[in-house]
């Protein structure tokens, strides 16, 4: 028979169980926690947003008022005005905009008033474009009556966003400090993740969102000057290009051009290549380094992969998580590596 094991093994036995169950009970727990957490993922990309654009003025609120909780509160008042209100009426005049503009192209290319280039004519034959402009009329209809009716889930998650948001401001020194404490960075280390976060929302919200949205009114004021049909629809659709790396309003704007010009009209089309390169073009070289500099620290390939990525992924809240992630990854392979090469030498 064997001898039974010593003391002195079975101890460091059982405590390599013990460990190896609490691990899988908290990695199970974690799991369970996301699954409850992702039917509000919406409300939480946002709050978060939103407490890292808002948080210098919760702080300068706090200098001057004698509770968190009160600044919290007035931070989120602010934010409702600032952000939520002009939201809710700038997406329903677009959406609004969207389906005019989408009926009226689709309605000029059904009694053939529409003339396009042999090529074109071709292609929106082949694509169907006709029954591409129909479904979207239909989907963007849809869209303007769920949000003019104002949904349940929307309004569930509107209130949730500033229900989230007041305690992420509020308590926001505590869940720093939590983070401190869990995540295995060094003070130096823990610095700069929370710089590169803090820097990668407010290079998505501000460089990204604000340069497109200015790039999308602008050649859409360009094609409303010159007569140009549906200038809304295509403004829109101009700064959704722009947010998109690679693509931009360009997309739109030169093949309209050039369509112009093979319908003889040379002067408009030159003012329109003119406006789209000069001005359009340049705002992304202008503005952005203004209002970002260079917070956003991703290639073009890894943020066009995190941008589409994300909304592929998460929907809508993808546009934030998306860069967030692949930020937060590259950061973390890069403190890897410096540790790599520390302990190497």
């Amino acid at each position: 028979m064997g001898e039974p094991p010593s003391p002195l093994t079975a101890k460091p036995a059982a405590a390599r169980m013990g460990t190896l169950v609490f691990t899988a009970a908290m990695a199970g727990g974690v799991l369970l926690c996301a699954l409850l957490a992702w039917p509000f993922l919406g409300a939480l990309t946002w709050a978060f947003t939103l407490a890292v654009l808002f948080a210098p003025l919760q702080a300068r609120l706090e200098r001057w008022l004698p509770h968190r909780g009160i600044a919290a509160l007035i931070t989120v008042l602010a934010a409702i005005i600032v952000v939520a209100a002009p939201a809710a009426l700038v997406v329903d005049r677009l959406v609004h905009g969207a389906i005019v503009g989408a009926g009226f192209i689709q309605t000029k290319l059904a009694d053939g008033t529409l003339h396009l280039p042999p090529f074109a004519d071709w292609l929106a034959q082949k694509a169907d474009l006709s029954g591409l402009l129909n479904q979207l009329v239909s989907r963007l209809s849809n869209a303007g009556a769920s949000l003019l009716r104002g949904s349940l889930a929307q309004a569930l998650e509107l209130v949730l966003t500033f229900y989230i948001l007041f305690y992420a401001l509020r308590d926001r020194a505590a869940a720093c400090a939590l983070l401190r404490d869990i995540l295995p960075l060094d003070a130096e280390e823990i610095q700069q993740f929370f710089r590169r976060v803090a820097d990668t929302v407010h290079a998505i919200i501000y460089g990204t969102l604000m340069v497109a949205a200015l790039q999308g009114a602008l050649a859409g004021l360009m094609f409303w000057a010159l007569g140009l049909s549906a200038p809304l629809f295509w403004g829109v659709v101009m700064g959704l290009l722009s947010i998109v790396p690679v693509l931009g309003a360009f997309v739109v704007w030169i093949p309209e051009a050039v369509y112009l010009a093979l319908e003889g009209h040379e002067v408009k089309a030159v003012i329109l290549a003119l406006w789209g390169a000069l001005v359009v073009g340049e705002i992304d070289n202008v503005v952005r380094p203004i209002l970002v500099g260079n917070r956003l620290k991703l290639h073009t390939v890894p943020a066009f992969i995190a941008i589409i990525g994300g909304l592929i992924l998460f929907g809508a809240p993808g546009f934030v998580l998306g860069p967030l992630v692949m930020t937060i990854t590259l950061f973390l392979l890069s403190v890897f590596h410096r540790r790599a090469l520390r302990t190497r030498s």
